[in-house]
């Protein structure tokens, strides 16, 4: 028993870190419906930013999602901010001072990336970003009375 107690540790800890993310990618592959089924793949998306004007900050994202069901969906999307520190401007969540919540269609198993571009006045806006850019993007995600946070 000694001889593989090292062993069969070493495949717990493995199974422990690897198994989640297996079952949720399985769940939202083979079993789930609407939102659930939705993957967004942050890796893949971005957005970035650039004064356009005085007081208006042109504001462009990319938003890659696959829909793993065969149901065509409409959802919308609204951008949320991530705040490693307090003292941090506000970049990503600007998007929402305009057509929130933005609408999104996807067809059955259909891989999209969905541009949004738009500008923001920032004249009322104390301390904001000049240009920059921004990835790991976190969004939320609505369809009738389901939400996700991405």
């Amino acid at each position: 028993m000694k001889k593989y107690y090292k062993r069969a540790v070493l495949i717990a800890i493995i199974l422990v870190v690897l198994l989640p993310q297996m079952l949720i990618s399985s769940y939202q592959k083979t079993i789930a419906t609407g939102i659930y089924a939705v993957f967004y793949d942050r890796e893949a998306s971005y957005c970035e930013f650039e004064m356009v004007g005085e007081s208006t900050l042109g504001g462009e994202c990319e938003l890659s999602f696959e829909n793993y069901s065969t149901d065509d969906l409409q959802y919308t999307l609204e951008f949320q901010e991530s705040y490693p520190f307090e003292d941090e401007v506000p970049m990503v969540s600007l998007m929402n001072h305009n057509k929130v919540p933005y609408e999104v269609s996807i067809e059955g198993k259909e891989k999209k990336v969905v541009k949004i571009k738009t500008n923001i006045d920032v004249s009322n806006i104390e301390n904001h970003v000049e240009g920059g850019s921004a990835s790991d993007i976190n969004i939320i995600i609505r369809s009738g009375d389901k939400i996700r946070k991405l």
